[in-house]
């Protein structure tokens, strides 16, 4: 159970003392878990500066759980859609646009898969050579992974675990911190400090710097 949902099954689990097992994808525990830590039994995590966050007799480095199947992709079948997988499932207005605007040097080098979330489409470039949209996949994701050779997303906790688990080289984008509470910045500098990611900061983010990145991030993949 995921967010503030958890919170009353978890405290009720407690009362009736049914021990419980959480898990804290972000870098630092966000409101829900912070009322289920209390009461938890062992509460799970990605990185290790958040060990430093929870009570040492019930902090665990556990890492995320995957989705079974996108190890399981199929790289000949995504060759018909693009070389190149960009953004997150929801899309922002920020990435949309800046892939976009980066469209005619992008395309000198790469097909790119852009998922731009729904209602995102942009109609004027249906037609576009090397570019394909998409709101959301689900079946084809795993195999549009699998070819994928670079991969530019959001910073949240499920997706760059799963970029890890597939060991895909990954440029973050992690959402601003006046956005959010600046979980996606501790969760992209971690990976960073890590060797796991590169990082393109939101406010710094334009269709020039996002293809050098990108062009960067390729051309120092290792294979």
């Amino acid at each position: 159970i995921r967010s503030f949902v958890a919170v009353p099954v978890v405290r009720a689990a407690a009362s009736l003392k049914i021990p419980c097992v959480i898990h804290e994808s972000d870098m630092t525990p966000g409101l829900a878990n912070k009322l289920c830590i209390p009461v938890a039994k062992k509460v799970c995590c990605n990185f290790p500066e958040t060990l430093r966050t929870l009570p040492a007799s019930k902090a665990i480095l556990t890492g995320s759980p995957i989705r079974e199947e996108l190890l399981h992709g199929n790289r000949e079948a995504a060759y018909q859609r693009t070389a190149l997988v960009m953004g997150g499932s929801r899309g922002t207005a920020a990435i949309n646009q800046a892939v976009r605007e980066s469209l005619p040097a992008l395309l000198a080098d790469f097909q790119i898969v852009h998922i731009c979330g729904k209602d995102k489409i942009d109609n004027l470039l249906l037609n576009t050579n090397g570019y394909r949209q998409f709101e959301y996949l689900k079946t084809e994701l795993k195999d549009v992974f699998a070819m994928a050779d670079v991969v530019v997303s959001r910073a949240g906790a499920n997706a760059i675990c799963e970029l890890l688990a597939l060991k895909k080289p990954n440029l973050l984008t992690p959402l601003s911190a006046g956005a959010s509470r600046g979980d996606q910045i501790l969760n992209a500098r971690s990976f960073e400090a890590q060797g796991f990611s590169m990082v393109l900061d939101e406010d710094y983010l334009s269709p020039g710097l996002l293809t050098e990145k990108v062009q960067e991030l390729y051309f120092t993949r290792q294979t």
